[in-house]
């Protein structure tokens, strides 16, 4: 018997898994598997979500003009040259449905966000995965990967899950050596968190350039990730095809008055990335100590390498930590069965995992 069948690609697709939320049998629970920012979400941003209340019965405004305001006097961008959407993860489903067919390909790096070929089978294409090298993006391997298919370059910059980042004359250097009709997405969600004078989020390029397109989220530094809320920019033809395409109102009025007031408290973001500062450092510094791995991060998270080893992989430490209420994020599905990633938590979560950590590496070192 016949039935209605998914275009190419679709049952490809594995679906993406977020961060667990739980941990069976324990006390407290600290979630640190989701990269959200432990100072929650801006006041002004809540008072700004409960007014809108008011407003419940009535439909968004489809082209977000206050808050395509709001956001291109903090950035100093043109306003029609930004559209908004139902978290980024919605608009890179639109770029790839607009710029991505049968036959095509889209390339992403064998680390990066689950996302991209998610959104690439989707459309269906096909997702060519580069390697990168020592856990960073390697332009010459996605230059070389490069062929009459290819459409769209994915680059989280910085990445996700390695925290590593992509220097702006890298990105420059990458955007110069692809053809002009492929499109180049700078995917940003951490951004804001990154302070390093040879970083660029994309701006730049896209104000320069008529194939880059950069993504910004407010799920992470803003603290607004369940309202889904996310941001372009893009030259002015690529929002004309995408704001063509994209839902009539495809982003609530809670989520446009909260964004609105938390792009306005810059208070807030620079408390956040202050907090972030501290702790990424002290992490990073306490979990060398006991003698593991911890990539270099840039971002609000660490990857940390376990041993191969009974008793002491990554799994095994994760099965530790969930029993004390400590949720960090498996790497298997990013192809790195042997690390975990841990998000900076509050000041009590981070100070507990270290301690788990080394009693996990104590108990085992002793075993």
């Amino acid at each position: 018997m016949k039935r209605p069948e998914p275009q190419r690609g679709v049952l490809e697709i594995e679906p993406y898994v977020g961060g667990r939320a739980t941990a069976s049998g324990a006390g407290k629970v600290y979630k640190l598997s989701a990269n959200e920012t432990p100072l929650g979400a801006s006041p002004r941003a809540r008072d700004a979500f409960i007014a809108a209340a008011e407003s419940l019965a009535l439909y968004p405004d489809g082209g977000a003009e206050e808050l395509r305001n709001a956001i291109a006097r903090r950035y100093g961008l043109a306003a029609d040259r930004i559209v908004c959407g139902a978290g980024s993860d919605e608009l890179l489903h639109l770029l790839a449905q607009a710029y991505l067919g049968e036959g095509d390909e889209a390339i992403s790096t064998e680390h990066g966000f689950l996302v991209y070929p998610i959104v690439t089978k989707a459309a269906g294409a096909t997702s060519i995965v580069v390697k990168e090298r020592n856990l960073r993006t390697d332009v010459d391997a996605i230059l070389a990967a490069v062929t009459e298919r290819t459409k769209i370059v994915f680059i989280a910059n910085p990445n996700n899950p390695t925290g590593s980042y992509l220097p702006s004359d890298e990105v420059r250097r990458l955007q110069a050596g692809l053809r002009p009709d492929i499109l180049l997405i700078l995917d940003a969600a951490y951004s804001e968190y990154v302070s390093r004078n040879d970083y660029e989020a994309g701006i730049e390029l896209v104000a320069t350039s008529e194939n880059v397109v950069m993504t910004r989220t407010f799920s992470k530094i803003y603290g607004l990730a369940a309202l889904r809320l996310g941001w372009m920019y893009a030259p002015a033809h690529i929002c004309d095809v995408i704001n063509r395409i994209r839902g009539p109102f495809n982003v609530s009025i809670p989520a446009l008055k909260a964004g609105v007031a938390a792009m306005l408290d810059t208070d807030h973001v620079d408390a956040a990335r202050a907090h972030n500062d501290k702790w990424l450092a002290w992490l990073s510094a306490e979990i060398g100590k006991l003698g593991l791995e911890v990539a270099p991060s840039v971002a609000n998270f660490l990857l940390i390498r376990f041993p191969n080893e009974q008793g002491r992989t990554a799994r095994d430490a994760d099965a530790f930590l969930m029993k004390r209420g400590l949720i960090l994020r498996q790497m298997v599905s990013y192809g790195l069965p042997d690390c975990l990633r841990l998000s900076v938590g509050t000041e009590e979560a981070n100070r507990l995992v270290v301690a788990a950590l080394a009693e996990f590496v104590n108990a085992k070192a002793g075993a």
